[in-house]
């Protein structure tokens, strides 16, 4: 039949192959997933969560799926590359780009369109499990490279205003954690000042689907399913808020370090019109592991993602049937957890 072909809603040009089992590894459908899930939602006329900056302040609203993509999900011409370049961005960078999740490309020229991150997260994490459901949060982890597209989104979207917002702080040695914490409150006001200059221009960024159980369990709510879209300005915001001001903090914590790697990246686009995103993440290290920029617990991001939808998604589980189409959960290989089978076996322990 025409239709028994494993497949996701949505996802008809694409430069993966959803016959192939490889293809529903996790590493593949935490960004394939999400994908479908915008194209379904902007099927039933939804539009995602906006969280973005508006009238200079962090704000919670909708935006559509359409200008998510740049293009509208049913277009003929639309393509999605997953793992790409979004190419617009190497002009910024020495060396080579990496790679996105998601870069969003017209078929018929090759043009990107968008470039976009992917964190598929669950809902409540294990700091926010035992709360009541209005403080569920999810974690988010974020990877060096985000940092890079970020700076690059910010880079793209100013052009030469960049050079009037962005204050030049001086550092003899970057390298050096003691000088850098000196001047730690300006340059977490800079980027947080530029979060807010950016307003007319910010662009969605980063994808952030949510995925919600019965607090430990692992069955899934009723409501179980939305999708929440970080602007570039919106990120930067939160950057911002939970990097550590304090200039006498004893060491350099991920959060502040990410507000230092985004501050640098864009000064060295102010002063050269180019960065070295490889020398930054390596020397700029503090003597913390480079292997992801931050990340951020439930209890945190509960502060910045609370609304409606985050109590109640807007998607119910009987729907999931409609995204994976053809067979194609048969194909999914979950990672098997010790503790989640004895959680999950009661009977054990009789």
């Amino acid at each position: 039949m025409e239709n028994s072909y494993p497949r996701l809603f949505g996802l008809k040009k694409t430069n993966r192959d959803f016959s192939q089992k490889e293809t529903w590894g996790k590493n593949q459908f935490n960004s394939s997933f999400p994908a479908a899930l915008c194209c379904y939602l902007s099927s039933k006329k939804l539009k995602a969560n906006y969280l973005s900056i508006n009238k200079e302040k962090f704000f919670i609203g909708e935006i559509n799926i359409a200008k998510v993509f740049g293009i509208h999900p049913t277009n003929k011409d639309i393509y999605f590359a997953f793992e790409s370049q979004h190419t617009p961005y190497q002009k910024y960078v020495f060396g080579t780009l990496p790679r996105t999740d998601l870069v969003i490309q017209r078929e018929s020229t090759g043009e990107c369109l968008a470039g976009l991150e992917i964190k598929l997260t669950a809902l409540p994490d294990n700091t926010t499990c035992d709360q009541n459901d209005t403080l569920y949060g999810s974690e988010i982890v974020v990877r060096p490279d985000s940092i890079v597209y970020l700076a690059c989104s910010i880079a793209l979207n100013l052009g030469k205003t960049l050079h009037t917002l962005l204050p030049t702080i001086e550092i003899s040695d970057w390298t050096e954690a003691s000088q850098v914490l000196k001047k730690i409150g300006e340059i977490i006001s800079a980027i947080e000042n530029l979060s807010k200059k950016i307003e007319e221009n910010q662009k969605p960024f980063l994808l952030q689907p949510i995925w919600k159980t019965k607090g430990k369990t692992p069955e899934l709510s009723q409501n179980c399913l939305d999708i929440f879209v970080w602007s570039d300005a919106g990120f930067v915001n939160f950057i911002a808020s939970i990097a550590n001001k304090n200039s006498n903090a004893p060491a350099v914590t991920r959060q502040t370090r990410t507000a230092i790697w985004l501050y640098k990246m864009l000064l060295d686009i102010k002063l050269n019109g180019k960065f070295s995103h490889e020398k930054i993440i390596d020397t700029l290290s503090f003597n913390t592991k480079n292997d992801k920029a931050f990340a951020s617990s439930g209890n945190i991001t509960n502060k910045f993602m609370t609304c409606n939808r985050l109590t109640m998604p807007i998607i119910k589980k009987e729907e999931i049937k409609h995204i994976i189409l053809g067979g194609g959960q048969h194909l999914l290989s979950p990672e098997r957890r010790f503790d989640a089978i004895l959680f999950n076996s009661p009977d054990l322990f009789l």
